[in-house]
């Protein structure tokens, strides 16, 4: 069988599209694209098809990631443009190589670049919150998850936080500050999102955006000890572990 791995993104009002449909989706284009998808085995065979670290609802991405088993050789380049032609725009195909043997792609994903417009937000508020949380030691905050209301620090998982400096001019269209976050988390559990960050700078900053944060996640992959971040596909195209580089 051979397994292709596949970037997409999440654009737009898409953004709002839950892993569940888009998963639906997804499955319809790939029959529309006609690829040779692989199914399991059993009484009610699935295609196979594996997700890897999802972005949260409401959230948009350029770099979301995903792996299909087919059962006849296929060209990527060809695959991903019958999959980014059979979904709806917005839901955009942007990359796809083959898998190489005895590899996993979740094991290539350890941490996440996030950028976190805060509109109304003056860039020098944005800083000095942002200090406030780099020179705390722990920054403990609560979520609702499937398990219960669980306490996590959110500071352990920020392997990089700034303010863009972009950001200082107000927006030309409305006038109105728009102060923009620069945001490195490892992939820790439970997960930490960018929303948490957000209660993290609201503790300890009592920072408290008049409008919901956009956030994008802008790229997914493997932390170097230089902070940055190697697409998890780019070892399978060229052959070469992260590791040896």
């Amino acid at each position: 069988m051979q397994r292709i791995r596949i970037r997409y993104a999440k654009r737009g009002p898409l953004r709002f599209t839950s892993h569940r449909d888009f998963a639906r989706a997804f499955e319809r284009a790939v029959r529309r694209a006609g690829v040779p998808i692989a199914f399991s085995q059993g009484f009610t065979p699935h295609p196979k098809i594996s997700y890897a670290s999802a972005a949260p609802t409401g959230v948009a991405s350029e770099a979301e990631y995903l792996e299909i088993g087919l059962q006849a050789t296929a060209d990527p380049a060809v695959v991903r443009a019958s999959l980014d032609e059979a979904l709806s725009p917005g839901l955009d195909v942007l990359d796809a190589v083959e898998a190489r043997a005895g590899t996993s792609l979740p094991d290539r994903i350890d941490a996440s670049s996030w950028r976190i417009e805060l509109s109304g937000v003056e860039p020098e508020t944005l800083e000095k919150a942002v200090a406030a949380f780099t020179a705390a030691e722990e920054v403990l905050v609560e979520r609702l998850t499937k398990q219960g209301r669980r306490t996590f620090d959110t500071r352990n998982a920020v392997a990089a936080i700034s303010v863009i400096s972009e950001s200082a001019a107000p927006s030309e269209v409305t006038g109105v500050p728009c102060a923009i976050l620069d945001l490195v988390v490892r992939q820790v559990t439970p997960s930490v999102r960018p929303d948490d960050v957000l209660a993290g700078l609201r503790v300890v900053a009592d920072l408290e955006p008049p409008v919901p944060a956009r956030a994008t996640r802008l790229a997914q992959g493997t932390l170097t000890a230089q902070g940055a971040i190697v697409d998890p596909l780019e070892a399978d195209r060229d052959g070469i572990p992260i590791g040896e580089r």
